[in-house]
């Protein structure tokens, strides 16, 4: 078996398997941790002025159409399950993720309540978790037509856009949702949202199981106390961030729920984002649940 590659994805649970040696133990003993992304640890600044047009349409889903150099990696379950249906690996079944979410907005905003959000310009990842659970969220609250985003970026993107004041509002999760909950920023609507995982093709299924035992062992303690391993979010946020919080007082984040991605999650979700035209072009013929989605059971 290849070695097993790792990439970062905001959470805590990676580097307290790796520190305590929970690989090891069950029995994933060829692995690389990587300690640096372009999604967290090493995203540039992307100069933008106030006022200036903003439309990145390169999001998580178009990095599986290119391909993530990992063994694993996680991204919101809208888009693992999209990823997964058009054949660019396989959805891990076993487990999924639950991550702490919301919309924001400057203290000094006039936007107090969701219904304040009406044609207001969000701005959220394209084709990422922050753009399905945004949409899922106001929809009970604001007409369609009324629910006005912008495609930002990544989450340090959207960090930079609405400390600069480019952005009015926006949607983040994890370790910048806590960022910008300390900086005083408003929550004006909670968009806690589920993560899933791909596995790309060639990757042995004992290695998946065994990364997933030690990230088992992982939840437990951040379960018991989180407050011990919360410096790890260090690793997961660019410096011109991190030096402005105290990670210290940031919460316990993700959480993996050891509970199967059911066929009918995966049905309902691939209807709900093709009935709101989300993606340009529909998947021709879209991988079933047994082919499309890895299950050891």
């Amino acid at each position: 078996m290849s070695t097993f590659v790792i990439n970062p994805h905001g959470r805590l649970h990676e580097w307290i398997a790796h520190e305590k040696g929970y690989f090891q133990q069950t029995g994933l003993t060829d692995y690389q941790l990587n300690a640096h992304s372009l999604l967290t640890k090493d995203a540039t600044k992307q100069q933008v002025s106030k006022g200036e047009s903003i439309d990145n349409k390169q999001g998580a889903y178009q990095t599986y159409e290119q391909g993530r150099d990992a063994s694993i990696s996680c991204a919101c379950h809208w888009t693992v399950n999209m990823a997964a249906a058009a054949s660019h690996g396989n959805l891990w079944g076993e487990c999924y993720s639950v991550s702490p979410c919301a919309i924001m907005v400057p203290d000094t905003s006039s936007i107090t309540k969701a219904e304040h959000l009406a044609d207001v310009n969000i701005h959220v990842g394209y084709q990422s978790g922050s753009h399905y659970t945004t949409i899922q969220a106001l929809e009970p609250i604001l007409p369609a037509q009324n629910i006005k985003l912008v495609f930002g970026g990544t989450p340090a993107d959207r960090i930079d856009q609405i400390l600069d004041g480019v952005a009015p509002a926006v949607t983040v999760f994890g370790p910048q949702l806590y960022m910008l909950e300390q900086l005083g920023f408003r929550k004006i609507i909670d968009c806690t949202f589920m993560i899933a995982a791909m596995i790309p093709e060639g990757v042995a299924t004992p290695q998946v199981q065994a990364y997933y035992e030690a990230l088992r062992l992982a939840q437990a303690d951040i379960d018991q106390q989180h407050q011990s391993y919360v410096h790890y979010y260090k690793n997961e946020l660019p410096e011109r961030h991190a030096e402005l919080v105290d990670v210290r007082r940031f919460g316990p984040g993700e959480r993996i729920v050891f509970e199967p991605y059911t066929k009918s999650m995966y049905e309902r979700t691939q209807a709900w984002v093709q009935e709101r035209g989300i993606f340009d072009t529909h998947i021709e013929t879209p991988m079933d649940y047994n082919n499309a989605v890895l299950r050891v059971g």
